[in-house]
């Protein structure tokens, strides 16, 4: 009976998505009109039964992922189903892990660890080393999330560049994400009024010229312009609230069912600065169709996941990325690296998990490699590792972890518990199956109390643009 109830739920779940009526699964999935409708009325079904369904749903969603390969995504003018957000299972019957989806973990992390604000002051180096060129400093964020990163990076830049006008592109397809990104917006505005802040959802070759490459997804760009009007954060904030309904109209997603992978349902550009800035910022304000990337910054946080392939990440993230950058231009790249006592915890929970196999090196090749005769006009600087890596930590209150036998609060253990295993990106089957009983809560006290706390660490390394970069 679970099978079945298990089972009713991921058909109605799919019926959903794909628009399909259940009757019509029904028939198309074990020649059986009225099979869902037994099934919902207690009906039973054999393990074969639940293996033929299944293997439906994921041909099903197969078949859509493959043709919109085929064609591209754009070409498909809207033909991929809206609901093709099914989870494609593996060999072994997982669902892929859908790691930058997951927003309650990713929210705990952020607001429980210090990774953003450290990150931040490694960037805050990299402004030092930039020399921009009128009529902008120009930031890219290769991922913004929440915007924590983003609006500390602005901070600095601020007080780097006080009287430089700022051109600012984030990329983000997650519309929970953009929306409290946008609430830190009116702070920076205020501070800084000479600021292009621009959001959108196009993916990594196409982000930094806020252009999609194919000609009919070009045509169907959605391209908002919104000029603030007032002085006042207050005034800023009421208007930018007002963008709800369209970021909620706008800003969705698909899902690709096989990687998990989200991708845009529609093209967006949201393009915000002050009114009473707009006769200054005429020359930095990007005009739909003529965009220049040029970029004296660009931020790779965590941009990609971590059992992606080194070619992978090198031809789809880095490589586009570098090549948005202009003359002198730097992007810093950053990921986890592992050796600390996050790992401790995944290591002991799951003996030979190795979730981080790409270093610095081998990625700084791959990408020179991916870039061909252009690697000649960049220098990769992977940096001494007591530079290049670098430690952040879980923070905890004062004298909270002690000695073996005192205790530690359960909200102290699930927050360790989950910075270990989202930094680590373990999926949410194999979460579930130890969070059954109580011995990661166990493992994860031992290790902080060994170690007296819960840090991570991150390494990272520099792409820079030469300022006359050679022919050949």
């Amino acid at each position: 009976m679970l099978a079945a109830e298990e089972l009713l739920l991921e058909i109605s779940d799919f019926c959903r998505r794909f628009g399909i009526a259940e009757s019509t699964f029904g028939r198309r999935a074990v020649n059986d009109g009225k099979f869902v409708g037994r099934l919902k009325h207690g009906g039973r079904v054999t393990t074969t039964t639940v293996e033929r369904v299944r293997s439906f749903m994921d041909d099903t969603a197969n078949t859509n992922f493959y043709a919109a390969q085929s064609v591209g995504l754009s070409g498909l003018n809207g033909a991929l189903p809206h609901t093709s957000h099914w989870p494609q299972r593996s060999a072994h019957g997982k669902q892929s892990f859908r790691f930058y989806d997951n927003r309650q973990k990713y929210l705990m992390f952020v607001n429980t660890c210090s990774e953003k604000w450290v990150i931040a002051q490694r960037i805050a180096q990299e402004l030092d080393l930039i020399r921009p060129t009128p009529p902008a400093i120009r930031l890219f964020d290769a991922g913004v999330g929440d915007g924590t990163l983003l609006a500390h990076a602005m901070r600095s830049m601020h007080r780097r560049f006080e009287h430089y006008p700022f051109y600012v592109v984030g990329k983000e397809i997650s519309i929970e994400d953009v929306r409290l990104a946008l609430e830190k917006a009116p702070d920076r505005l205020f501070e800084h009024p000479a600021t292009v802040l621009v959001m959108t959802n196009l993916p990594y070759a196409e982000a930094p010229w806020l252009t999609p490459r194919d000609p009919v997804t070009a045509s169907q760009l959605i391209w908002k312009e919104v000029a603030l009007q007032g002085e006042t954060t207050a005034d800023f904030e009421s208007q930018i609230a007002a963008l709800g309904p369209f970021l909620a109209e706008n800003w969705r997603t698909r899902t690709l069912p096989e990687s998990g992978g989200p991708i845009y349902e529609r093209p967006v550009v949201l393009v915000l600065y002050r009114e009473d800035c707009r006769f200054l910022l005429d020359p930095v304000l990007p005009r739909r169709g003529a965009v220049h990337a040029n970029f004296d910054l660009v931020i790779a946080s965590q941009p990609y996941r971590a059992s992606a392939s080194n070619e992978f990440k090198a031809k789809r993230v880095l490589a586009p990325l570098a090549e948005a950058l202009g003359p002198g231009g730097r992007l810093l790249g950053i990921h986890s690296c592992g050796g600390d006592p996050g790992m401790e915890i995944i290591q002991r929970v799951w003996p030979g998990e190795r979730p981080f196999h790409t270093d610095r090196d081998s990625l700084l090749r791959a990408t020179r490699s991916a870039l061909g005769r252009r690697a000649h006009d960049y220098s990769f600087l992977r940096s001494a590792d007591a530079k290049a890596i670098f430690r952040y930590d879980m923070h905890t209150l004062p004298g909270e972890i002690g000695h073996a036998s005192d205790p530690i609060g359960t909200s102290t253990l699930l927050a360790a518990w989950n910075a270990a295993t989202y930094v680590a990106q373990i999926d949410d089957q194999r979460l579930a199956e130890v969070m059954s009983g109580h011995g990661y809560l166990l493992t994860t006290k031992e290790i902080l109390q060994k170690n007296g706390g819960l840090w991570f660490f991150d390494e990272s390394y520099v792409i820079a643009r030469k300022r006359n970069p050679s022919r050949t």
